[in-house]
């Protein structure tokens, strides 16, 4: 089995590209999905984030809002967080990697790809990309999102050329649906046509 990973900037497309895949029958870790069901009404990470922090939980999981304001701009608190949270995702990784063992080839959707060195044991990294000026109209349409908010997550990327650069495959999403289904649908056809070593 190849295992691929699939990522992009804020903006870019990459939720819509991850949803083509699966209509096409590929198997996708959506590691972001993930962390928001490990977080929930019931989570299993409730306990011990609510422990650590305390008031950022409740019936409905985790309070984003207060615990963002409680990590955010705080890198030991972040880094506290994410020793809650990675070791979980990372379980619930594997786990999908043994149910899909038999597949030819898998995606992980990992935002942070490149950020964290994901990439690295990966059989090749696609990109979704967009041009800049429709990044930034499709987040500042978020609820909640604004410019300065926009420039920060930014910046905490890698820039969308980077990625470019680095990538294996690209998806342009700053196209029409049908287009960027169809880069989907050729991606999908050239991925499983590779011989598995």
């Amino acid at each position: 089995m190849k295992i691929y990973g699939l990522t992009g900037s804020i903006g870019m497309g990459k939720s819509a590209v991850a949803a083509m895949l699966r209509r096409e029958g590929v198997p996708l870790f959506d590691a972001d999905a993930e962390v928001h069901r490990l977080q929930g009404p019931g989570g299993p990470l409730l306990p011990a984030i609510e422990a650590r922090f305390p008031g950022t939980t409740g019936p409905r999981g985790v309070d984003r809002a207060k615990l963002g304001a409680a990590v955010f701009g705080h890198p030991q608190e972040l880094k506290a967080l994410e020793a809650i949270v990675h070791p979980a995702v990372q379980h619930s990784r594997k786990a999908f990697l043994r149910r899909h063992r038999s597949r030819k080839f898998v995606v992980l959707d990992i935002p942070l790809l490149f950020e964290t060195h994901g990439h690295r044991k990966l059989a090749g990294v696609i990109v979704v990309t967009a041009p800049g000026w429709k990044q930034r109209k499709r987040v500042l349409a978020r609820p909640g999102m604004t410019a300065a908010k926009f420039r920060r997550i930014v910046h905490l990327q890698t820039p969308d050329a980077e990625k470019r650069r680095r990538a294996d495959y690209i998806i342009h999403t700053g196209t029409t649906f049908a287009q960027t289904r169809d880069q989907v649908r050729r991606l999908v056809a050239c991925l499983g046509a590779k011989r598995v070593r």
